[in-house]
């Protein structure tokens, strides 16, 4: 992720996701009517806008930072000082990957490239095009005896699955199954 410096603010790149501008707004409106427009909680603000839209879309942060009379840019660097926030939309799942020491040296790395491959990912890109999952590095999750371990997490963080002593073909098998969830979850319930 890189942001351009520009004169008086920050750029993100936009969104491949566009959302409905008065549901940002309402969401940000019932985020300061939360908090009062206290900076001391951007923290928790930026907690509900994320748990809202499972990241901080620019729109949301520019209508925070007007409310507030804080920059974007120091609402950024908040933002990305944290790792719980996320600037990018993710898949219906985010599978993270553990390079910790044990887990590389089983073979995680190769675990994430197949994931990867399976979900036709290029470079840069953590996130398949149809929305469903989304692949990243992560550090140890402390399941050393499990290595190599993955964490499969739902977006909007109702559901969490470890899954270990993984190998290649384990874990394609694990994308087809968790990108099958997401696009049943995508599609919504069945109108019979």
């Amino acid at each position: 992720m890189y942001y351009e410096q520009s004169k008086t603010y920050l750029r993100a790149p936009q969104s491949s996701v566009m959302l409905d501008s008065g549901r940002r707004l309402s969401v940000v409106d019932k985020v300061i009517y939360r908090y009062g427009a206290d900076r001391s909680k951007l923290i928790n603000m930026l907690q509900e806008i994320q748990k809202e839209f499972q990241h901080l879309p620019r729109q949301a942060l520019e209508m925070l930072s007007v409310k507030l009379g804080i920059s974007l840019s120091e609402i950024i660097n908040v933002a990305t000082f944290y790792h719980q926030f996320r600037l990018e939309p993710v898949g219906v799942y985010v599978i993270q990957v553990c390079f910790g020491t044990t887990c590389y040296l089983k073979g995680s790395s190769e675990i994430y490239e197949s994931m990867r491959k399976v979900l036709g990912l290029r470079e840069r890109e953590n996130t398949a095009r149809d929305g469903t999952i989304t692949v990243e590095k992560a550090r140890c999750f402390g399941c050393c005896s499990l290595a190599p371990v993955i964490m499969v997490t739902s977006s909007d963080g109702s559901e969490r699955y470890v899954h270990g002593r993984l190998n290649s073909s384990e874990s394609k098998r694990i994308v087809l199954d968790y990108r099958s969830k997401a696009l049943m979850k995508l599609k919504g319930p069945r109108n019979e």
